[in-house]
């Protein structure tokens, strides 16, 4: 499995970005995909999982009500719409892989075992 971001970019205060995920030698559907960031000096975070047996999509609080995350599996990809950016969501975005069971960031954080190569998103006036 590889996966690929692309979609960050340069943005205002207020705009909003969408994020690509796609995934070659594998298909997504049936793992859990998670995005990260990761801003200088600060330690990885996650911001969202969309997990695959159970249906369901989390949010980190920071990104809650402005983010989201959703799949295309016709075109093997998970997307990440953010919206209302700040310049505090400036970071380097990674999405990656992991079992389809996994459904929280506490067993995201264990579980990953592929990561894309990242893309920067820069939230400045």
């Amino acid at each position: 499995l590889q996966l690929v971001e692309s979609g960050g970019g340069l943005v205002r205060p207020g705009g909003s970005l969408r994020l690509s995920c796609t995934g070659s030698g594998s298909a997504l559907d049936s793992l859990t995909i998670a995005w990260f960031r990761q801003a200088p000096g600060r330690e990885r975070e996650a911001v969202s999982c969309v997990a695959s047996r159970d249906k369901i999509t989390i949010y980190a609080d920071s990104v809650r009500g402005r983010f989201t995350a959703s799949r295309d599996n016709a075109k093997n990809t998970v997307y990440l719409q953010m919206d209302n950016l700040d310049p505090e969501d400036t970071a380097v975005y990674y999405c990656a892989a992991a079992p389809g069971w996994v459904s929280t960031f506490f067993a995201l954080r264990q579980e990953v075992h592929t990561w894309g190569q990242g893309t920067q998103v820069t939230v400045s006036s």
